[in-house]
């Protein structure tokens, strides 16, 4: 049974990265389940239309064949259907992107694929831009007005789940806030007051609801 429903925002963008983004999975659309529709019949009806629900044995084949294979993944009403390279009729029916070039934004992350110092590509999770910078704009303006103990607690009232690049971020905030304080003559915040270890998430549910034939017939809408 394919399971694509991700239990919650950090499940998702850990799924997406991690299990498809590192493994070649870069081209995609993106997509949200209209509130008069059942997520589940569209979660059936691409899965089907795309032959996604694949063996591991049949994506080698179909990999070996020059043929793309297919991921989906949903939380809430957004989702994301992801290819690799390869033949399909996923690249001619849809709008298609390029994760290298053109990051997914989901719930203030900005989720794509970057080249190492290996020449590699590797999946990159960090808060998006916009995001980031009201962030970091909020924490400067209390940075001198409040206490060490509640600017602790505001950091960590972050939801952002700490991916490297999102580690990197908020050190860049704590270390602005700092020297803030600093120059006011102020104690500074302690790197404890920032989650920097991230412990894998479940990802789906362990009892995944099935798709029933005829929900998953029917034109896409």
């Amino acid at each position: 049974m394919y399971r694509c429903v991700a239990q919650s925002v950090e499940a998702f963008v850990q799924q997406l990265a991690v299990a498809y983004i590192s493994r070649g999975y870069w081209f995609y659309v993106t997509g949200h389940v209209p509130d008069r529709k059942n997520p589940a019949i569209i979660d059936g009806k691409l899965v089907q239309r795309y032959c996604v629900a694949a063996s591991k044995w049949q994506r080698a084949r179909r990999k070996r064949a020059g043929v793309a294979n297919l991921q989906y993944l949903r939380y809430g009403r957004f989702f994301v259907l992801l290819a690799t390279h390869g033949t399909q009729d996923f690249f001619e029916e849809e709008p298609v992107r390029d994760i290298r070039e053109d990051p997914v934004c989901f719930h203030g992350y900005s989720i794509g694929c970057g080249k190492g110092t290996d020449g590699h590509w590797h999946a990159s999770v960090r808060i998006h831009a916009e995001e980031y910078k009201s962030l970091k704009a909020f924490f400067l303006e209390q940075a001198t007005h409040r206490s060490v103990e509640e600017l602790v607690q505001e950091f960590q009232r972050v939801r952002f789940a700490p991916f490297a690049r999102v580690r990197r971020q908020m050190l860049n905030i704590l270390r602005a806030v700092n020297r803030a304080r600093k120059a006011a003559a102020l104690d500074p915040i302690p790197v404890s007051a920032l989650r920097l270890r991230r412990r894998p998430v479940a990802v789906f549910s362990r009892w995944p609801i099935p798709i029933r034939d005829d929900e998953a017939n029917g034109n896409l809408e």
